[in-house]
């Protein structure tokens, strides 16, 4: 009398059916799986326990609904499936308008549902996981199967459930820090379809009285290519007359013009020093007074502003894990009123926060023109350099420091329209002018020379963008020069700008300081 394979195997009691059943259920998957396990060979038991499995990885709910609670499957693929939908929505849309997509997952709300959504998902993908498990009847499988089917299980609930948690806690940092950092702004739309924003370094802390911001740059942004212009101001720019009409001009009908002793970057630490005389609802004076004077330089409206606290910058900088910059010239780490004790040598450096913060703020042994120039070369490294899966990777770093970073009056209403500018600005050349000898003296200078330098600047910009975007001319032969062309309407010999292409080329020119990409 032949055997059969229960009996065979020498676990259960229960007989099998006779072979003409046992070769239909072998050949009927979808029966095989509903079926009595009990009744079927050790081979098929351990291939029904890895479907159960399988099924609840590309489907959760799946495997409930062929053998175990059907109404727990069929709610647990209806949630997959409109999961699925929307996953597919966001990618369309994000195709579409990205800037809505972006501007939605930073809003507040939708990052705390978002969150909710992943740890409730995570949990119950991780339970039906463990369902499916039960429903395999471990019992009844070898000992070496179980313990290769409940292996499997913890992988799956890891790769599942680990990950979605992972990102629920991001979500919840990065929601603390929009709240933190952008929430209570009111938006302001661009002027001339430019976002025109204020951008602020400097040091606050107990060994300095107040915030003198040492960097002082705007960055002009086309609003619908993201193409960007940046114009650095001397932060010992002097004799600065504020617009007809704004707080400042109401405050100094004279100006801010006694000499060395009111420089552009000294604004913000007065501003501060006399709350009182501001609007109730201004917050912080400084940056008013600051976005006030470069809008009477610049002739541009100014709709933000970003103040980054330098000591923030350098945790910033480690959170990301350091920027590349090619360093052409010795820079020291350390001079003035501390020793020098190191430098950072030129040639392909990698910079942590603390060398990337010194060569950005070093003084000894360079003018203020240069260090200029370097602190805009790691911007530049920042801009290219921080990519999407940094920030994924590492954003409870990122998201944890950038309350002590930045201070902005950024609204999180604009934050997926400014960071989808971003992302387009990655994709052009950067344009950058510095208002620094040659170009003009920023304590003897003619306020107009500015303006119409910003107009030229901006209008080759726009010219480049629009020339990217048509079929190409042919235009007249260049002159042999061997140099920069000087846009049209330039200023000559005036005393306050420089009167050859060269000498401009040679204030704004980064690579003979450092270069980054």
């Amino acid at each position: 009398m032949r055997s059969s394979p229960q009996s065979r195997s020498g676990r259960g009691s229960s007989t099998l059916p006779p072979d003409a059943d046992y070769v239909d259920l072998r050949r009927g998957g979808g029966r095989a799986l509903s079926a009595d396990p009990a009744s079927l060979s050790p081979r098929l038991r351990r291939r029904r326990a890895l479907t159960l499995m399988l099924l609840t990885l590309v489907a959760p709910g799946s495997a409930q609904l062929v053998t175990g609670n059907r109404t727990v499957g069929r709610v647990a693929l209806r949630f997959w499936f409109i999961t699925l939908a929307l996953v597919v929505i966001g990618a369309v849309l994000a195709v579409l308008d990205r800037g809505f997509m972006l501007g939605l997952i930073a809003n507040q709300y939708v990052l705390v549902l978002l969150a909710g959504a992943l740890v409730i998902g995570a949990i119950c993908w991780a339970g039906l996981f463990v369902d499916a498990l039960r429903l395999s009847r471990p019992r009844l499988l070898s000992v070496g199967t179980r313990r290769s089917i409940a292996a499997l299980t913890a992988v799956l609930i890891t790769l599942t459930a680990g990950p979605m948690v992972f990102a629920a806690n991001n979500v919840m940092a990065g929601r603390d820090a929009v709240a933190g950092v952008f929430g209570g702004h009111r938006g302001v739309p661009p002027t001339d379809g430019r976002y025109n924003i204020l951008l602020m370094g400097g040091d606050s802390g107990a060994d300095r009285v107040g915030t003198r911001p040492d960097t002082i740059m705007l960055a002009s942004i086309d609003a619908d290519t993201g193409k960007t212009v940046l114009f650095g101001f001397a932060r010992d720019t002097e004799n600065i007359h504020f617009r007809s009409g704004s707080t400042m001009a109401r405050l100094m009908p004279g100006g801010w013009d006694c000499g060395d002793q009111c420089l552009l970057n000294g604004l913000y630490q007065w501003a501060g020093e006399h709350k009182d005389q501001f609007p109730a609802d201004v917050s912080d004076p400084g940056a008013l007074a600051t976005k006030e004077a470069v809008e009477a330089l610049s002739g541009l409206d100014i709709q933000y502003y970003g103040l980054v606290n330098l000591r923030g910058f350098q945790r910033f900088i480690d959170a990301v894990g350091g920027i590349d910059v090619d360093v052409k010239k010795r820079t020291p780490i350390g001079g003035g009123t501390s020793p020098v004790s190191g430098y950072i040598e030129p040639g392909q450096q990698h910079l942590d926060g603390y060398h990337a913060l010194w060569y950005a703020r070093s003084r000894e042994g360079s003018s203020n023109y240069e260090r200029m120039a370097r602190q805009r070369c790691v911007m530049t490294a920042m801009v290219h350099q921080l990519t999407p899966q940094t920030v994924i990777l590492k954003f409870q770093a990122i998201a944890g420091v950038s309350g002590s970073v930045l201070t902005t009056d950024i609204p999180d209403r604009d934050l997926g329209a400014l960071a989808d500018l971003a992302i387009k600005a990655r994709g052009h050349k950067m344009t950058s002018v510095n208002f620094v000898p040659p170009l003009i003296k920023p304590w003897d200078y003619d306020p107009s020379v500015i303006h119409t330098k910003v107009e030229q600047t901006i209008a080759a910009s726009r010219a480049d963008t629009s020339k990217a975007t048509t079929p190409a001319r042919k235009s007249p032969a260049k002159p042999a020069s061997g140099g920069a062309s000087t846009p049209s309407g330039a200023s000559g010999s005036s005393g306050s700008a420089g009167s050859s292409a060269d000498s401009t080329d040679a204030t704004n020119d980064l690579t003979s300081i450092c270069s980054a990409g």
